[in-house]
Formats: C-alpha cells, sequence, structure tokens
C-alpha cells in the first residue's frame, strides 16, 4: 500500500515524457531552426502533380498563417508560374518568398521582374553532374556561381546558393565554391543530399565541413530516397545548418524531401525550438494537398496519418482509456488530428466493457470477458473503429 502510494504521487509530480526528455539532453537555450517550404517548387516535381494558380496562392497564405519562414517557388518554369509568384508577393505574407532558378542571369532577371525581393540559385557542382548533366568543367562551374551571386546582389536581390548535388561533390571543390559564394556576398548556402544517398552521421559531417570554412547561415535540402530524409535534416541542424527544406506531405522528386508535419513537430516537441507553428493545421494542410494532386497519405504516416492516433490492442485501449499519454507521445488535437478506437479480436475485456458502456449496454467482469471472447471467435479482424467526441477526449485528457 505504502509504495503504491510512493508510485502514485510520482505519477502525479512526473509528465509523462519527463524522463525521455532528460535522454534527449536539451540545451538550456535551444536555438531556432527556421522552414523553408518548398510545396509550390519541390511539391510541383512530384510525378503528377501540378497546382492552379489559385491553388498555389491558397497554399502560400496557408503555409503563411502555419508560420514557415520562407516559401519557395519557382517562376521560371512557365508563364503561370511568373503570375503565380507576382500575385503571392503582392500578397504581403509574413514568410519571405524565395523566387528559385538555376544559376543564370537571365533566371535572376525573372526574379527581377517578379518584384522578388529574394532568390535562390542552384548549380550542380558533382563531376557527375558537371560531366554529363551541364558538361561544364570545374573551373566554369565556379565562375558561373560567383557570377551568379555578384549579379544578385548588384541588383538588390538576397540571394540563396544550392550547391546541387553537394554531398557526392569532392569535397575539396565543395569548400572551394562555398568560400567563393561567401566572398561575393551570398546570403545563404543550400547544402543539398539531392539523391538521398548519406546517413545522418555522413549528413553531420558534410555540413560540418561547410560550417568550419564559412560563415553565412546554412540549410539543408535533403532527399528521401532510402527513407533518411527527416534524419538528415536534423543530423545537419546539429552540425550547424539553420534551416530545413520542407513540403507538406513530403512531396517532390522522386520520393520527396522532409515533411513539413514531421519536421515542424519534432522541432517544437522534440527541439523544443522557439518557433510559433500552428500545428493543429497539419491534418487540414494534408488534407488539402490531397484533394488538389490525389496523393493520399499512408494511413501509418506519422502525424497527419488516418492510423497516427488509432488504437487496437486490448492492453493499448486499456491504458489509453484510462490515461492517452501511456500510447501518444503528443495529443492528438495539438496537431489537428483525432483520437480513433478499434474494436476487434483483439479488444480485450477492458476494451469490450468500453464498447458495451458506448452501446448502452449493462456492463460487468463477466459480461466484459464474453463480449471479448465473442470478437476473438468471430475471427473477423477489426469490426468497428470509433472517434472519440471531444468532451469525452478531454475527460480522458485530464484523467
Amino acid at each position: 500500500m505504502f509504495i503504491s502510494s510512493i508510485y502514485d504521487t510520482i505519477s502525479v509530480m512526473v509528465k509523462p515524457n519527463h524522463y525521455a526528455d532528460i535522454y534527449n539532453a536539451y540545451e538550456k537555450n535551444p536555438k531556432r531552426i527556421r522552414i523553408l517550404d518548398s510545396t509550390l517548387r519541390e511539391g510541383e516535381q512530384h510525378p503528377g502533380v501540378s497546382f492552379t494558380n489559385k491553388q498555389r496562392i491558397q497554399i502560400a497564405w496557408m503555409l503563411d498563417y502555419f508560420g514557415v519562414d520562407q516559401i519557395e517557388i519557382s517562376p521560371i518554369v512557365s508563364n503561370d508560374h511568373v503570375e503565380a509568384t507576382k500575385t503571392i508577393i503582392k500578397q504581403g505574407l509574413r514568410a519571405d518568398i524565395v523566387a528559385h532558378g538555376r544559376a543564370l542571369k537571365q533566371d535572376i532577371d525573372i526574379a527581377l521582374d517578379c518584384d522578388a525581393k529574394s532568390c535562390a540559385a542552384y548549380l550542380g557542382i558533382s563531376d557527375i553532374h558537371l560531366k554529363d548533366k551541364l558538361r561544364i568543367s570545374r573551373e566554369d562551374a565556379l565562375c558561373r556561381a560567383v557570377e551568379t551571386v555578384e549579379y544578385a546582389k548588384s541588383h538588390g536581390l538576397e540571394i540563396r546558393f544550392t550547391v546541387e548535388d553537394g554531398s557526392r561533390a569532392d569535397p575539396k571543390f565543395l569548400l572551394q565554391v562555398c568560400k567563393a559564394i561567401e566572398e561575393a556576398g551570398v546570403d545563404r548556402i543550400s547544402l543539398p543530399d539531392t539523391v538521398g544517398i548519406l546517413r545522418p552521421v555522413g549528413m553531420y559531417n558534410f555540413v560540418s565541413k561547410v560550417r568550419a570554412v564559412t560563415s553565412v547561415p546554412l540549410d539543408a535540402h535533403v532527399h528521401n530516397d532510402i527513407g533518411l530524409a527527416v534524419a538528415n535534416a536534423f543530423a545537419a541542424c546539429d552540425a550547424g545548418a539553420e534551416q530545413i527544406h520542407t513540403t507538406i506531405d513530403g512531396i517532390g522528386e522522386r520520393t520527396g524531401i522532409p515533411p513539413l508535419a514531421e519536421i515542424s513537430v519534432a522541432l517544437t516537441y522534440l527541439y523544443k525550438s522557439p518557433n510559433d507553428f500552428k500545428l493543429d493545421m497539419l491534418q487540414d494542410m494534408s488534407r488539402l494537398i490531397e484533394a488538389y494532386t490525389s496523393i493520399q497519405p499512408y494511413d501509418s504516416k506519422p502525424i497527419v496519418g488516418s492510423s497516427a492516433y488509432k488504437h487496437k490492442a486490448g492492453t493499448h485501449l486499456a491504458a489509453i482509456l484510462r490515461n492517452p499519454a501511456a500510447y501518444e507521445p503528443i495529443p492528438p488535437r495539438d496537431v489537428g488530428n483525432r483520437r480513433r478506437i478499434v474494436f476487434g479480436e483483439l479488444a480485450g475485456k477492458t476494451g469490450a466493457a468500453y464498447l458495451m458502456s458506448l452501446l448502452g449496454l449493462k456492463k460487468d467482469d463477466e459480461g466484459a470477458k464474453a463480449v471479448a471472447a465473442g470478437l476473438k471467435n468471430l475471427r473477423m479482424g477489426d469490426l468497428i473503429e470509433i472517434p472519440l467526441n471531444d468532451k469525452l477526449e478531454e475527460q480522458m485528457s485530464g484523467s
């Protein structure tokens, strides 16, 4: 009895994630990590995706209200993209609108024609890009990079330069380019793992090398070809990057880049980054992209997936019916999702008793055991899925 009361006291005093927070080793003053969202640029490179201008404007408004720091769009693609870029810039959004293009003067001119204040230029610097895509020498690439930065700066633009395929470039040449564009006045350097080939320690080493020789802010643009994009993005931040590129639901070229939901939630809860994201918009934005693209997030997708807050196994149901934090690191309403309970052959006695109460049936231990046994004997898998209403969720969260 005495031991039980001690545990009861501890459970009141200690928050569910307290000990996990100790392992996460937060800094006393965590740095702010920014987000650039590229749904309107990288996102449109996803096969089958093409937004209308009205859709682009709506997405920009939602991203701005959500709280991203920069929104990227590529006016060089078409006249429609030029008009969309001009219109979005005129909206006076809080986020910087970044006009993205190649490391060419004519692309900088298009950004200027859109009245952009910020632009981004990219240039492949790996040997395979130089030889087989661009067909230029390292010396030519270095000159083009410097001239592009100088041209943008001479016209009053802020410029971010992306050393495309930098993770597969000769490290000596990578550092040579980064130092040269810093001297030319570049405002930010984007370090991409263009084909998603790095593991987290590799991304850390890649960014660390550049951080050691430059002082300009660094961005992380990482691809998800082997499923490590989110991990690599944060490894880049650990090494000194200050901004992560995302898209809504992670859509993009091939397998895409880090999803906005996972990055913003991790920044808020796991990195304690002092951002001001409206996380309860995440599922709405995911559903908006689904409506515009017909790309449905897989059920178990973190944060916004339809199964992200579903509970099925009997021991899980028994626990979350007493305290949802037993199996939920973050309350679902904080990220715009809903908690759901799945009843079937795995429900167990506690789940069966709860189902009986929802159906208005008298419940007792024997009756609950009988219902649980009946669900198992049916051998029909999942039979009923019940979303919890707000009132019940509040009662459960406070229990």
